[in-house]
């Protein structure tokens, strides 16, 4: 039965789950009824962050036009453009024993595409998640619902891995940021020109 965690919440991840290594990392969402007539098009990024809490160069940092980061250990396996159907929206599969030694922390973030210009915001979405799952059993250890506390903000915080004594952990973050991806990136030490 998975864990299920409210906003705040820190877990072990491998410390919990002896031999764990491979986990893939579901995000998932519903788009409310929108007259606004564009697409609305949700995306999950991924920054690799060193011990200072920022990517160490643009190759930590994985989305639907980088695929993968950290040597191959962080895989995100697609852009879903539109959110539609049950269960994960996007995935990212992550290889623990793998992620290089200078990473120490995972942040995952939902963003959606164009928000600002297309006067879109995360009122507009319901129903996200993240969970992580067992890749090789497919068990869902931990699952983050967000709820509703959003309103006119474009990227989220939603979780991170971490690393601690040597053990992975996972933290529910679900931070809300004005300024889309690129105000998150420019957080995180990505230039954003």
């Amino acid at each position: 039965m998975a864990i299920s965690l409210s906003k705040g919440q820190k877990v072990d991840l491998t410390k919990t789950n002896p031999g764990l290594s491979k986990v893939v990392v579901g995000l998932g969402w519903d788009t409310n009824r929108y007259d606004g007539g564009n697409d609305f098009d949700l995306d999950a990024s991924i920054f690799l962050l060193g011990a200072n809490g920022k990517v160490t160069s643009e190759k930590d940092f994985v989305f639907y036009n980088q695929l993968e980061g950290g040597n191959g250990s962080v895989v995100h396996t697609g852009d879903n453009r539109t959110g539609e159907g049950d269960g994960d929206d996007e995935q990212v599969k992550v290889n623990l024993s793998a992620v290089p030694t200078q990473v120490e922390k995972i942040s995952f973030v939902i963003t959606i595409h164009d928000g600002e210009a297309r006067g879109q915001n995360f009122g507009q979405v319901s129903n996200a998640f993240c969970r992580i799952v067992n890749e090789e059993t497919n068990q869902e250890l931990i699952r983050y619902d967000l709820g509703e506390d959003f309103s006119i903000e474009t990227a989220i915080v939603v979780g991170e891995l971490y690393r601690h004594n040597g053990e992975w952990k996972f933290s529910a973050v679900g931070s809300g940021y004005q300024g889309g991806l690129a105000r998150i990136a420019t957080d995180f030490g990505l230039n954003v020109g």
